[in-house]
């Protein structure tokens, strides 16, 4: 018994020893680190004064502590700012869908402003602004070297006041000025009409109207065909979306979902992840669904398109999506202004990040640039406007064997399929949405 005694009391000694050896380096470490953090807090602190009683320049103190912050917050990531009080209160406006500027989402790449994309109806998008666009210069001063929020400060200003911003866009040889007059930008989140007996929603951004929108939108549509019965489906038009509010992209994707994970965010801690399912609902009833995606759909548009993608409820179809695959939480802080801060990731039913990825469609159709037409093509649309066919001969045979109104629902498909090329013409992509649509209908309420 008491060789047992000695062996327990030696094992616990060992392991007390073991335990020391190990525990000391770590507690050691730990301290080191904490002495090393205060250390170059020490030595910022002796920047600030050296800065303060030596510049050239007699220096705003405030201002200097903002770039401070700034400048910690931007070096994680592009997403990460400092916002200023100035800066908190416009972005809650934003948020409920007003303010004032260009109408342009924007970036940083290789030190230059990149275009998200532009905002329907907006200046930037009357001038031609598109997505993916780089600004290097505004009003002939260049933005490389400044932070986003510097940046996008030069390009605000006045209502009414005009502004030139140098671009370089892929296929154009050379830079060129594009002048824009800022306005008020009041942002009409869901634009919804039928197109052919399809409902499209135009969803140009995720802030606090965007699914009441939606909603009534598309009710008031589905009453005015007469019912969801004479409707041949949906499409969702995410292209140039820059995204917005996380609880805006989960309600417009449960709009269509009747059960099932929409999308779950990971943090640093196990324990701060999230997972938001659908509930039962479906508003259209089960009606085919198109999404409609492109290089400018970022964000909270990626996570409808993704959730209906993974979920086989809709054809996503367009271009590779950005690729903003990060929740930023917004935190108040003292003095009214707040923080923008990476927190989490977020992830697609299936389990996949999309993070610098983007979403990719199950049909890629490019959407072609609109080439300005020369006379030579003029002529030709001209002379193709008088082919001839059977019934333009003279002394020709009546088709007797229809009656009047069958030959009235004939010219009437005419006009409609007439229609239909001219919406290629106008918008590729959505006339593709739209034929899909039209071919599922085709085929029976099984492939609805």
């Amino acid at each position: 018994m008491k060789k047992f005694l000695i062996a327990a009391l030696v094992g616990s000694l060992a392991g007390a020893v073991v335990t020391t050896q190990v525990a000391a380096p770590l507690l050691a470490q730990e301290a080191a680190k904490t002495t090393n953090v205060y250390e170059q807090l020490d030595l910022f602190g002796d920047i600030f004064e050296r800065i303060r009683s030596q510049y050239v320049e007699e220096v705003d103190e405030s201002e200097l502590i903002e770039a401070a912050i700034n400048g910690m917050l931007t070096s994680l990531d592009p997403h990460s700012s400092y916002l200023s009080p100035d800066d908190a209160a416009d972005m809650r406006v934003q948020t409920r869908g007003e303010f004032g500027g260009l109408g342009i989402e924007v970036t940083q790449e290789d030190g230059f402003v990149k275009v998200v994309s532009p905002i329907d109806g907006t200046p930037a998008e009357t001038a031609g602004i598109e997505a993916g666009d780089f600004i290097t210069h505004v009003d002939s001063e260049s933005v490389l070297g400044l932070t986003l929020d510097e940046a996008v400060e030069m390009m605000r200003g006045p209502v009414g006041s005009e502004i030139v911003i140098t671009v370089v866009r892929e296929g154009e040889a050379e830079p060129f000025d594009v002048s824009i007059v800022r306005d008020t930008i009041k942002l009409t989140a869901v634009r919804v009409r039928t197109e052919q007996q399809s409902v499209v929603l135009r969803v140009t951004t995720f802030n606090d109207q965007t699914f009441r929108n939606l909603e009534s939108g598309l009710a008031e549509q589905i009453e005015e065909a007469g019912g969801i019965d004479n409707i041949s489906g949906i499409v969702l038009d995410l292209r140039n979306n820059p995204g917005g509010l996380l609880n805006q992209a989960i309600q417009v994707s449960d709009a269509f979902l009747e059960k099932g994970e929409i999308v779950s965010t990971r943090g640093r801690a196990p324990e701060d992840g999230e997972r938001f399912n659908a509930k039962p609902g479906d508003l259209a009833e089960g009606k085919p669904i198109v999404v409609l995606i492109n290089g400018g759909s970022a964000s909270a548009s990626e996570i409808v398109a993704g959730a209906l993608q993974d979920h086989r409820r809709a054809i996503v179809v367009g271009t590779k999506s950005f690729g903003k695959g990060s929740v930023q939480t917004v935190m108040p802080l003292r003095g009214d202004g707040a923080m923008r801060l990476t927190t989490a990731r977020y992830y697609t039913p299936s389990g996949r990040s999309i993070q610098a990825l983007g979403v990719s469609p199950d049909i890629v159709v490019e959407q072609p640039r609109r080439a300005e037409e020369t006379e030579e093509e003029e002529e030709d649309g001209a002379a193709n406007r008088f082919d001839r066919s059977e019934a333009d001969l003279r002394g020709r045979l009546d088709n007797d064997s229809l009656s009047e109104d069958e030959v009235r629902q004939i010219e009437e498909d005419r006009e409609k399929a007439e229609e239909a090329a001219k919406l290629r013409e106008e918008d590729y992509q959505l006339a593709y949405a739209i034929d899909i649509l039209k071919g599922l209908t085709a085929l029976g309420p099984q492939y609805e």
